[in-house]
């Protein structure tokens, strides 16, 4: 496997590590993630939303992605922009994701 699609598994890893407090899927699956850019020198810049603009978990949520991508060997920084264009709906959800909050 090429490395570049190894460090982007490893991220989407990650990813699914990190909750909203209120709410028990991931962020991943529930599709709050709209952009992964991992650079050649080792720059990610993530682009996420979130379920509701005046979501009062937004720094604790940001700054758990922020860590744990960090973590991974090899990134060197890490930049989460917070965007809220397109709007969240729950048809972004994985199927497991509704499966989980009772949406099938």
């Amino acid at each position: 496997m090429n490395e570049f699609l190894e460090k982007e598994e490893q991220i989407v890893r990650m990813l699914r590590t990190v909750f909203d407090p209120e709410i028990p899927v991931n962020i991943y699956d529930l599709g709050l993630i709209y952009k992964i850019d991992l650079s050649d020198d080792g720059r990610l810049t993530v682009d996420m939303t979130l379920t509701a603009p005046n979501c009062p978990a937004v720094d604790f949520i940001v700054e758990d992605v922020r860590m744990k991508l960090e973590s991974i060997e090899g990134i060197k920084d890490v930049q989460v922009n917070v965007v809220f264009d397109p709007p969240w709906d729950k048809d972004m959800m994985s199927e497991e994701a509704k499966l989980e909050l009772g949406f099938m």
